[in-house]
Parts: structure tokens; C-alpha cells; sequence
């Protein structure tokens, strides 16, 4: 039996995100202004082929999963790479103190901005929709974010963490990331992230936060003719 976090998108978006959702029993997917996260259940030809209907001409959609999928045939693989996902392996070190605070909808101009300049992985106008964000100013401009992304039940994933280049260093990483995922520990649920495999830096990091390897992930961006 396949646990909820190989197939995130699929169980998120059958799950707490169903709301969101489009699609059906076989291929489901997030609106595009949200997050272009898409999913199928399985490999079958007639997974592929709902999937396929939920895409428009000229739109970009992102697999998310641990098994190496097959992908619809009428779909251009745009890119592929390798990611790792990892999961809170015990008790969380405490949260630096800190000025942060939570984000809401009229901070997502600034939000988008930062995300834009630092490149997290898909952000766009309404990421809030997924879940809470908190941030840190400094000078009055937002510097540095984390928030919550695909949220299967029982689980969290912490994401969008970035930090203005001219404000790096001084820990607001950290303590936005520990943030995020002490808010999920609070709600009985598990968190968990996801990162490039090349991006050992992260990875480091992430480890020295108390979280470790799950599994390898693969990552595929897929676009439609228009």
C-alpha cells in the first residue's frame, strides 16, 4: 500500500485541498492561478487521458511524485529533474525569537515580488489559498516568508521559504521555517518538505533542523500545444 506522501498532490487535493480541486477519479489538478500542481491516480491510459483534458492550450502543469510516472503522450515534457522529500524526524528545535508575523491577502503583491526575485519553486498571486504565510519586515518592505503548501491529511508541507538577498544571514530562515512547522506539529500533523536533490545547501540544512529523508522525488513539467 503506497503511503499518502508518494503521490502529495493527488492525496492533498483529496483531502484537505479537495475544495480546490479539478478534476475527478482519475486525474486531478489545482486552478492554474493558484498552483500548477496536476496529478493522476495511476499510470493507466485513461488517467492520462483526464489528465490531458484538464490542461489548456499553452498552459504549464508539474508532476510531483515518487514513482518515475508515464506521462500523457499529447503533453511536451518541458523538464524534468530529481527531488528528495523529507519528513519531521522527532521533536523540532525551538523557534528563534523573533519579530514575524502572519501575511494575508493585502501582502500578496509583496509576496509574489520576493518570490520572483528568489526563485522558492511555483508561487503566484493566490498561494494563500493553500495555507497560512508569516513573514518578516524590515524597513517596511517584506524581506523573508515561509508558509504552507500541500497539506494531505495528517501532514504539512512547508514551502515558499526565501529570504531577500540584502537580508540573508541573519537567521529569519530559520526562524520562519521552525515557525511553519511547529504550526503543524500544533495541529497533529506531520512536516514535511521538498527540495531539488542538487540543492545540497538546503538539504543541509534541513537536516540540521531535525528533518530527514523520506524518499527521492521526480519532478516533471509538462506543457500543452496552444
Amino acid at each position: 500500500m503506497s503511503h499518502p506522501l508518494d503521490n502529495p498532490i493527488w492525496t492533498a487535493l483529496g483531502s484537505t485541498h479537495a475544495h480546490l480541486s479539478q478534476g475527478g477519479a482519475r486525474a486531478r489538478r489545482y486552478p492554474g492561478s493558484i498552483v500548477p500542481f496536476a496529478a493522476t491516480i495511476d499510470d493507466e491510459e485513461e488517467s492520462l487521458a483526464a489528465l490531458e483534458a484538464l490542461v489548456r492550450p499553452g498552459e504549464t502543469v508539474i508532476f510531483l511524485q515518487r514513482r518515475d510516472a508515464r506521462l500523457p503522450a499529447s503533453l511536451t515534457v518541458v523538464a524534468r529533474a530529481a527531488g528528495v522529500q523529507m519528513v519531521a524526524a522527532g521533536a523540532l528545535p525551538a523557534v528563534p525569537e523573533g519579530d514575524l508575523e502572519p501575511l494575508c491577502d493585502a501582502d500578496a503583491a509583496e509576496m509574489l515580488a520576493l518570490a520572483e526575485l528568489t526563485k522558492p519553486g511555483p508561487f503566484t498571486l493566490r498561494a494563500q489559498a493553500l495555507g497560512r504565510f508569516w513573514g518578516v519586515r524590515r524597513e517596511g518592505r517584506l524581506v523573508a516568508m515561509a508558509g504552507e503548501r500541500l497539506m494531505p491529511a495528517g501532514f504539512s508541507e512547508v514551502s515558499g521559504l526565501c529570504t531577500h538577498p540584502d537580508w540573508r544571514g541573519r537567521g529569519f530562515g530559520r526562524q520562519l521555517f521552525l515557525h511553519a512547522a511547529h504550526q503543524a506539529v500544533a495541529r497533529h500533523e506531520t512536516p514535511f518538505l521538498h527540495a531539488y536533490a542538487t540543492n545540497e545547501t538546503a538539504i543541509a540544512l534541513y537536516r540540521s533542523l531535525g528533518f530527514a529523508h523520506r524518499c527521492d522525488m521526480h519532478v516533471a513539467v509538462l506543457a500543452k500545444a496552444g
